[in-house]
């Protein structure tokens, strides 16, 4: 949905470096990775171990973006073992695969994506992704979407506690 917002920048990306990578129906300007026609394409078997085994478990698996104490947005590293161990995230809180997580979180940010996304997937739980954090509809979103996990980061509960009272919450 945003490629159009990246395509004017593709040449100084390129110059960079960078790859973009698009999940959606093309045709894309040379150079753009169509995800889409490498998942229709790719085999259900399993790569060797070997093809799909980082070598050093501390090596780079991804990059975030975070505003760190400075406010100013940067790359963050995150190793493949950080990763892993973000499958457990939602076990270590006492949450199960019989649980719905209401994630309001942004998905560049760790919380969201990995601790969130990663979470539930580690535990086979039903995520339900809000694209922008609502504290007057969160209890009916709750309430619609049978959610038993809520996870916050920062001021999202102070916002919920400063909202009048509805019969129902």
């Amino acid at each position: 949905d945003l490629f159009a917002t990246v395509e004017p920048i593709l040449p100084s990306l390129r110059e960079d470096g960078v790859v973009v990578w698009v999940l959606g129906s093309g045709p894309y300007p040379p150079g753009v990775v169509a995800l889409q026609e490498l998942l229709d394409a790719a085999s259900e078997e399993l790569e060797p171990e070997d093809a799909w085994q980082p070598p050093d478990m501390n090596d780079t698996c991804l990059y975030i973006f975070t505003s760190g104490t400075t406010g100013l947005p940067k790359a963050a590293r995150v190793s493949h073992l950080k990763s892993i161990m973000c499958l457990s995230f939602y076990e270590l809180v006492g949450a199960s695969s019989r649980d719905v997580v209401y994630l309001a979180l942004p998905l560049y940010h760790m919380a969201g994506s990995l601790l969130g996304i990663v979470g539930c997937i580690g535990i086979g739980a039903t995520c339900v992704l809000k694209e922008k954090f609502s504290a007057s509809q969160f209890w009916d979103d709750c309430r619609a979407e049978g959610v038993t996990v809520f996870q916050y980061i920062g001021e999202l509960c102070r916002y919920l506690v400063n909202q009048p009272p509805v019969r129902g919450d």
